[in-house]
C-alpha cells in the first residue's frame, strides 16, 4: 500500500496483494487496524491461497464529513492473520492523508428586538471544520442608520469548539414622535481569510436576518395626554376661572353683609335698651335726645343688665379622666357678673379617645368625639351670654387614652377648654 489521499465526505480506494508463501493451503482473515479502523473496510475480508499464490483485496477510506477526523496525516493498517499459522501474523502500513474542509456554523439570538437608542443581542459561532479557524464577525445594514459591534469581533476555535460574542445594535438619530420604524440588518460570521471574499463558498454559513424596532421616545399616548391637558388648561383660564372668581366675590360681599347685619344685632344687644325696634324708636321717645341713648343703668333700663363696666376675661377647665371613667371640669360665674363668650378653644393634645360634651348654663353647646380632632376653636360674632353662678362645664367619657408626644402612652385622659369674651358687672 502507497499515501492514499481522500476528503472528508467523500471516498477513496487503496490496493494490498496477499501471497501464500507456506507450502499448505493457508486462509487469511483481514482486518483495518488503527485510527482509521473506524470509518475503513477491507474487501473481502477472508481469502484462502494455495501454496505460491495471491490474491488482491480493496482496502476502502470513507472518512465522514466531521470535526472529529481531523485533517492531516493519519497512519493506516491492515492486520493479516493465517488462520493455520498465527504466529505468522502481519500488518502491512500506509498513511492517509485527510484534506481539510471549512464548516462554521452561526445563530443571531433573539432574531428581533426592540427600544428606543439601541439593544443587545447574543452570536454564537462553532467551528465544525476539521482544521482550527480564526472566526471573524461582522454586521452590515442596508442604509447609515445603525451601529452594530461585537464583543469580541475574532476568535480562534479549534474543531468542534464554541464560543459566544454580544452584538451591540446603535441608531444613530433618535425619533422623538410617530410610529415605530424597523430596521433590518445581518450578521455574517467566516474565517479569517474569506472574510472579504464570495459568500457562497462551500461551509460558510448564511447571513443572519435581525431585526431592530426603533420606539419612538415620545409615545402617542402621551401626546393624546398633553394636548387633554392643554384643552383643560384652556378651559379653566377661558371659563371656569371667571366663573369661580365671580362666585367667590359675590360670596365674600355676602359674607361682609351677614357680618355687618350680626354686629349691628351684637350692639343693640349690648346697649341694654327695652324698644322692641331694637333702637330705632329711642329718639321718638319723651326726654331721649337726638343721637344719644339712655345709659345702662339708667331710667328705662332693666334690673340685671350690667352697668358698663367691661372687661376682658379667659377662663381655662382643665379635665384629667382615668381609663373607661367621666369627670366634669366647670368654671362658675361670679356673682354679680355677666360673662359674655365669644371664642372657645379645645385641647386633645394626646389624642385621647372618648367623648366630650360642653354646656352653658343649662344649654348644650356641642359634643365631640376626642379621636376627630387633636385643637379645635369656635368663634361666635353675637357673644353668647352666661348670668351670674351659672357654670361652663366640661364632661369628659375617658375610652382610651392616647400617646402623646413624648411617645409613651398616657395613663388617663387629658383636656384642656378655654372660654374667652368679656366679664361685665350687673347694675344693682
Amino acid at each position: 500500500m502507497s499515501t492514499v489521499t481522500v476528503s472528508p465526505g467523500a471516498e477513496a480506494t487503496t490496493s494490498l496483494t496477499v501471497r501464500n508463501d507456506g507450502d499448505i493451503v493457508e486462509a487469511y482473515t483481514l482486518e483495518v487496524v488503527g485510527d482509521c479502523a473506524a470509518w475503513s473496510t477491507v474487501e473481502p475480508t477472508r481469502v484462502s491461497l494455495y501454496p505460491g499464490t495471491s490474491e488482491v483485496v480493496t482496502v476502502r477510506l470513507a472518512p465522514p464529513r466531521s470535526h472529529e477526523v481531523r485533517a492531516g496525516e493519519t497512519p493506516l493498517g491492515v492486520r493479516v492473520l493465517p488462520t493455520e499459522r498465527p504466529e505468522s501474523v502481519a500488518v502491512p502500513e500506509a498513511t492517509v492523508v485527510v484534506e481539510p474542509f471549512h464548516e462554521l456554523r452561526a445563530e443571531l439570538d433573539p432574531h428581533r428586538r426592540r427600544g428606543w437608542l439601541g439593544a443587545r443581542f447574543r452570536t454564537s459561532v462553532q467551528n465544525r471544520g476539521n482544521t482550527p479557524a480564526d472566526v471573524g464577525l461582522t454586521g452590515k445594514q442596508a442604509g447609515e442608520e445603525l451601529r452594530l459591534s461585537f464583543a469580541p469581533d475574532r476568535r480562534s476555535l479549534e474543531p468542534g469548539e464554541s464560543a459566544e460574542a454580544r452584538l451591540r445594535v446603535r441608531i444613530r438619530k433618535p425619533v422623538w414622535f410617530g410610529k415605530p420604524i424597523t430596521w433590518p440588518f445581518e450578521v455574517e460570521a467566516a474565517e479569517g481569510a474569506e472574510r472579504d471574499t464570495d459568500s457562497a463558498q462551500p461551509g460558510r454559513p448564511e447571513a443572519l436576518q435581525g431585526e431592530f424596532t426603533q420606539l419612538p421616545i415620545l409615545p402617542k399616548w402621551l401626546l393624546m395626554v398633553l394636548a387633554a391637558l392643554l384643552a383643560l388648561l384652556v378651559a379653566w383660564f377661558a371659563l371656569v376661572r371667571p366663573a369661580v372668581r365671580s362666585t367667590a366675590k359675590q360670596a365674600a360681599q355676602a359674607a361682609q353683609k351677614e357680618t355687618a347685619r350680626k354686629e349691628q344685632q351684637r350692639e343693640a344687644a349690648e346697649g341694654g335698651s327695652d324698644d322692641p325696634t331694637g333702637g330705632q324708636g329711642r329718639d321718638q321717645g319723651k326726654g331721649a335726645r337726638p343721637g344719644k341713648p339712655t345709659s345702662p343703668g339708667g331710667p328705662g333700663s332693666k334690673p340685671g343688665t350690667d352697668t358698663g363696666n367691661t372687661q376682658q376675661s379667659s377662663a381655662t377647665i382643665d379635665v384629667q379622666t382615668r381609663s373607661g371613667g367621666e369627670k366634669e371640669g366647670k368654671y362658675r360665674v361670679p356673682e354679680g357678673k355677666m360673662f359674655r363668650i365669644t371664642d372657645m378653644v379645645v385641647a386633645n393634645f394626646q389624642g385621647d379617645e372618648g367623648v366630650l360634651t360642653i354646656s352653658f348654663g343649662n344649654r348644650k353647646i356641642t359634643t365631640i368625639a376626642l379621636e376627630t380632632f387633636r385643637n379645635q376653636d369656635y368663634h361666635w360674632v353675637t357673644p353668647i351670654q352666661i348670668p351670674e353662678n351659672a357654670t361652663v362645664t366640661a364632661s369628659v367619657t375617658c375610652a382610651k387614652p392616647g400617646t402623646p408626644a413624648t411617645g409613651t402612652q398616657a395613663s388617663g385622659c387629658h383636656q384642656v377648654l378655654n372660654v374667652s369674651g368679656t366679664l361685665s358687672d350687673l347694675a344693682p
